[in-house]
């Protein structure tokens, strides 16, 4: 069997805490697991930085690299944006590529990669009317959205339900089979 990659783009959001578990049960399904962050979640794992590196393989990426510095990741075959924020949403629909995670599946898109996002918002941030819209954008630039009864459902604030970590691993075995 090949080993297949993914690319587990993070924000931060509560499940991102979960992140090791995540790419432990990603390894198990065959896939060597590559881990971006935001900013703002890599500083939120800043203490376990070292030890996701170690458990990846691979060093984690919250950066653009300088021009002429090699990729330090193999190519990927499936991308997961999983947990992502409004904000990460937002931006990557509109094409505003300030952070590293939102401008490569920015540039993903174009290069036909496949991915799946699956945001965690609350419902206070679900009724704003640009998430739709964003959502709308990434599924009809070939972005395969979990959300809804598709995969996450807004929480009021404040509550925490269980993330459907699951729901993004099976959608992402399903690419390319």
């Amino acid at each position: 069997m090949t080993t297949r990659t993914l690319y587990l783009l993070c924000s931060a959001a509560p499940p991102v805490f979960e992140v090791a578990g995540v790419v432990e049960e990603a390894q198990r399904r065959g896939w060597d697991v590559c881990l971006g962050l935001t900013p703002t979640a890599a500083d939120w794992l800043e203490d376990s930085l070292p030890g996701l590196a170690a458990l990846t393989g691979h060093p984690v990426r919250t950066t653009y690299r300088r021009p002429g510095q090699p990729d330090v990741w193999p190519p990927a075959d499936a991308v997961l944006v999983a947990p992502a924020t409004t904000n990460t949403v937002n931006r990557w629909a509109l094409g505003i590529t300030d952070t590293w995670v939102v401008g490569f599946v920015a540039e993903g898109i174009g290069k036909q990669i496949p991915m799946a996002v699956m945001p965690c918002v609350n419902a206070a941030y679900a009724r704003h009317p640009q998430l739709a819209l964003s959502l709308e954008t990434l599924r009809t630039s070939g972005v395969r959205v979990l959300y809804g009864q598709e995969g996450f459902e807004p929480n009021p604030p404040g509550e925490k339900r269980p993330y459907p970590w699951t729901v993004a691993l099976d959608a992402v075995d399903g690419f390319g089979r």
